[in-house]
């Protein structure tokens, strides 16, 4: 009956975690959207110096929230949005609004993708 119950309270917390996990992945990602956001309505209108400090703005919040991901994300994924922030923080300054647009399109995808794949569902565990 111990063993049983010791498996029971094992099983429950791993569970919990993964859902909590998920919780914490999904509020990261909506406040690194936010913040792409940002950069993006700027750069549209073209308030360029606005727009150089939302990237500042943008690169510390990725840096606050995703410094416990490592632990339940694959690093190359993290090393893709890095590197995509780092074009970023180029083109802004450098006022080329394509390219730039195109970058925080491409890290909003990855960000956005990262709570879904790592969801605890049946079709993840499958």
């Amino acid at each position: 009956m111990r063993l049983l119950i010791s498996i029971i309270i094992i099983l429950t917390t791993i569970i919990g975690a993964g859902f909590w996990t998920n919780y914490a992945l999904q509020v990261s990602t909506e406040k690194l959207t936010r913040q792409i956001d940002r950069v993006s309505r700027e750069i549209q209108k073209e308030d360029w110096a606005i727009a150089v400090s939302q990237t500042a703005q943008l690169e510390k919040t990725w840096e606050k929230e995703a410094r416990w991901w490592p632990v339940v994300l694959d690093h190359q994924e993290m090393d893709n949005i890095e590197f995509s922030l780092a074009k970023v923080k180029e083109y802004v300054p450098s006022q080329n609004p394509a390219l730039a647009l195109g970058q925080l399109s491409e890290i909003r995808l990855m960000v956005e993708h990262i709570p879904k794949k790592e969801a605890v569902t049946l079709e993840n565990i499958l």
